[in-house]
């Protein structure tokens, strides 16, 4: 397994921003990127029911802790289809333990708790099932599926900087909402494949008051009143992206590849949420950023994005569609 190859084939976007960093943390997160995105194959493959996807996690995590043998979970997974990117990679999760083993023990510690929690928060949600209640809920599965995450990379930000783990009492909450922030985007941007699969996760509580239920939130004499949903999760989700922004601002310019790693996600969130506020498109299929606005936005970060004042004023224009 190439580890850069297999990165740019499960994700161009994120691959963008990991190739970013330093060389001392970008091998320790694509490694820990491909170990999470074992967990998400296991989690969304459409071929699994629930209850075999949460047993997967389970002995994935207890594979991480080297309590079972990785073939009990590659085994298990040999059927899939190794031409979709992310079986390929959790049919290879053997060998990115082996270069897990590589990095320094705190590095491999730390990306092994964070993965482990994360599975088992992923199984615990297979477990509850298909719907969402509360916004506490939605926060709770947004948690376990990225706000680990955040608290991961920052573990790592801190390891590679003095000064970022000096910061790191700031940093973690906003580690979590900057999680938050870009899963709320992804719900929104997938709300319709999510349904088709089976799942909704809008809270109960955001469509049931305008008379809907999970099923006729999707039915196009709805239009209207589904669009009115959407502006409450995208209000939910600018709540959570300003929090991005200052864990952003938080990072010291002296360390700028790290800084622009992290804005590049950020502001590819923005500019998607930007495209779904009032857009029916993301009821009935879904809503993409152009590949020339994530260059414009790459070439505009990387140019300007050691100077908070500007961060916060292009985050402003960008709402704007």
């Amino acid at each position: 397994m190439q580890l850069r190859e297999t990165l740019r084939n499960v994700s161009r976007t994120f691959a963008i921003s990991i190739e970013q960093l330093p060389s001392a943390l970008r091998e320790a997160v694509t490694i820990a990127y491909l170990l999470f995105r074992v967990s998400d194959c296991l989690e969304d493959h459409a071929e699994l029911e629930a209850s075999r996807k949460a047993e997967l996690l389970k002995i994935w995590a207890q594979v991480l802790q080297e309590n079972l043998p990785i073939a009990s979970l590659t085994g298990a997974i040999a059927h899939l289809d190794e031409s979709d990117p992310e079986v390929f990679v959790a049919q290879h999760a053997g060998q990115l333990l082996v270069e897990l083993r590589q990095l320094p023990e705190p590095i491999q510690e730390t990306i092994i708790n964070h993965v482990h929690q994360t599975s088992l928060g992923m199984a615990r949600w297979q477990e509850h099932g298909p719907f969402v209640d509360t916004e506490d809920e939605m926060d709770d599965y947004m948690h376990e599926v990225a706000g680990r995450v955040g608290y991961m990379l920052t573990d790592l930000f801190g390891w590679y900087s003095p000064i970022i783990q000096e910061r790191k009492i700031q940093l973690r909450p906003l580690a979590r909402q900057f999680g938050l922030a870009l899963q709320t985007v992804n719900i929104i941007r997938g709300i319709r494949k999510d349904y088709d699969r089976g799942w909704v996760f809008v809270p109960r509580t955001f469509y049931e008051p305008l008379g809907l239920t999970r099923d006729s939130l999707f039915a196009k004499e709805n239009n209207g009143l589904a669009l009115q949903v959407i502006a409450r999760l995208a209000d939910k989700a600018e709540s959570h992206l300003l929090h991005g922004l200052q864990y952003i601002t938080n990072i010291p310019p002296i360390h700028y590849r790290i800084r622009l790693a992290c804005t590049w996600p950020l502001f590819f969130a923005i500019k998607t949420l930007a495209l779904s506020r009032d857009n029916i498109h993301v009821i009935l299929n879904e809503a993409k950023i152009t590949r020339a606005e994530v260059m414009s936005i790459i070439r505009n970060t990387t140019l300007m994005g050691w100077s908070d004042h500007w961060l916060r004023s292009y985050y402003s224009r960008l709402l704007v569609v």
